[in-house]
């Protein structure tokens, strides 16, 4: 058998240049750097609660300035602590809504989202939940939901004078409004069931 074409230094620090030479079938995330393997096939579980999510913000946002996106899009973030630099950090939140248009190019979004959520699994948890929110809160996210859909939990995390405070956490029940664009809100009851077989794996 043949070599592979690429292999991934774990001691090397990459970059966006880096990354646009990879192949479209190796799905990672560049964090600081660091590459982070996605999984190829998402869970229902994960991609009901995504879809969902996403169908309700695009109706609430029809027609207004900020706009919902969902993954895969590639957001090109500043290094942490250091808002010059996007070279290291390349994400794709499984749903986010960015309110500037200038934000936008032809590979995606540069600059921090306004609202990022992700849907988090097993696999996941500990990223999700402490590695991008750090990276979020460094890059100026004004607003970070983590929606646990197994467990039926929403963690919030709001930013307040360049950081973000204690989480806020709800039952996935009944509806939720964002805190920066209170009039968006998100009913959890219309979330499909999940399988009883499903870990909940993305």
């Amino acid at each position: 058998m043949g070599e592979p074409a690429f292999k991934i230094d774990p001691d090397r620090r990459y970059t966006y240049a880096d990354y646009l030479t990879w192949p479209d079938e190796f799905r990672c995330e560049l964090i600081e750097g660091k590459v982070y393997m996605m999984s190829p096939a998402p869970s229902v579980t994960h991609q009901d609660a995504v879809g969902e999510v996403f169908r309700q913000l695009a109706n609430q946002l029809k027609g207004a300035s900020c706009r919902p996106l969902i993954a895969p899009l590639d957001v090109r973030l500043p290094r942490l602590g250091r808002r010059n630099d996007s070279d290291e950090t390349v994400v794709q939140p499984d749903v986010m809504v960015v309110c500037d248009p200038a934000k936008f190019d032809a590979r995606g979004v540069k600059g921090p989202p306004d609202w990022v959520i992700e849907v988090i699994s097993p696999k996941t948890a500990s990223r999700d939940q402490i590695l991008k929110r750090r990276m979020y809160e460094a890059a100026g996210v004004r607003e970070y939901w983590i929606v646990h859909p197994i467990d039926r939990v929403l963690t919030v995390y709001v930013l307040h004078d360049g950081a973000y405070g204690a989480p806020e956490l709800f039952e996935l029940t009944g509806r939720t409004a964002s805190s920066i664009l209170p009039e968006v809100v998100v009913d959890w009851d219309a979330l499909p069931p999940a399988p009883r077989d499903d870990a909940g794996d993305a």
